[in-house]
């Protein structure tokens, strides 16, 4: 005789990360920015846009309500730096030129490494989003910030591992290191040349354009993300167009990319059936 046991499905847990997120609090952030929930009423993701030099929040706000991706809230940050010689409003994630205003050919990105910590910081402790639920998208500058950042968390977690006291119990559990969900860089390289004793499990798409469009990658962008990450991807546009995506074939790899590496909450309140023999 067959056996029906039906039990709630796991994915209702009380261990669960709670399926609707607390609201990043305005007096949190020490810059301005927009935040959505999913339209679906799952925030089992976040998607952090990030905008190129001498922008602001404000088109990429409006870009993550149009992506409409599954269970997936949106938080577009707008820099802190604004952008000398320039009236209108304009901000940069770090220093990018010098008193004469020449572009600085070696940035130092400490100012947005240290803006992107205390919100991540703020949004995984009070908000209670798991880091591997939070992804980033950048263009340009804001890539580059999103892929420093990238770096700079999972330096901090190995560096965690070494600073932990010793104990005398073999047995004991070793720490989870918690990469970031994943990276998409437009036209944005890495700044830095890091060397780490393992590299960021975090995936990385990088999809630029070739030269002469602007912005495009200098080279040896893609041997610099190599050394940083275990899993890089690379998508070339075309030449002929300039900036952000702009049409449905230059998104499709994007949104690809997505639908593989977003989180998927099963709904609440469904239930397993199993079938077994009785004994």
């Amino acid at each position: 005789m067959t056996d029906i046991h039906i039990h709630e499905s796991s994915a209702s847990s009380s261990s669960s990360p709670p399926r609707v997120k607390t609201p990043p609090k305005t007096k949190a952030f020490p810059v301005p920015f927009f935040y959505s929930p999913s339209d679906d009423g799952t925030d089992e993701n976040l998607l952090i846009l990030l905008h190129g030099l001498g922008d602001t929040h404000i088109p990429f706000s409006k870009l993550g309500m149009q992506l409409k991706l599954p269970q997936t809230a949106v938080l577009a940050l707008r820099a802190s730096e604004q952008v000398p010689f320039l009236y209108e409003e304009s901000y940069q994630w770090y220093q990018s030129f010098d008193d004469l205003g020449e572009m600085i050919e070696r940035p130092n990105p400490t100012v947005g490494i240290d803006l992107l910590s205390k919100v991540v910081d703020y949004l995984v402790k009070e908000c209670k989003w798991p880091p591997n639920r939070i992804h980033f998208f950048g263009f340009a500058q804001g890539g580059s910030m999103a892929s420093e950042f990238g770096v700079h968390w999972w330096r901090q977690q190995l560096q965690s591992t070494k600073v932990l006291p010793a104990s005398g119990d073999s047995m004991s559990t070793p720490p989870v290191l918690s990469a970031l969900g994943s990276i998409i860089s437009i036209s944005g390289p890495l700044l830095s040349y890091p060397t780490l004793s393992t590299l960021c499990p975090t995936p990385v798409l990088v999809v630029h354009r070739p030269p002469p469009a602007e912005p495009s990658l200098p080279a040896g962008s893609l041997t610099a993300f190599k050394k940083a990450y275990h899993s890089v991807s690379q998508v070339k546009l075309s030449a002929k167009g300039a900036g952000m995506p702009s049409s449905k074939e230059e998104w499709e790899p994007i949104m690809r990319f997505w639908s593989e590496k977003l989180g998927r909450r099963q709904v609440e309140g469904l239930y397993e059936v199993i079938s077994g023999l009785s004994t």
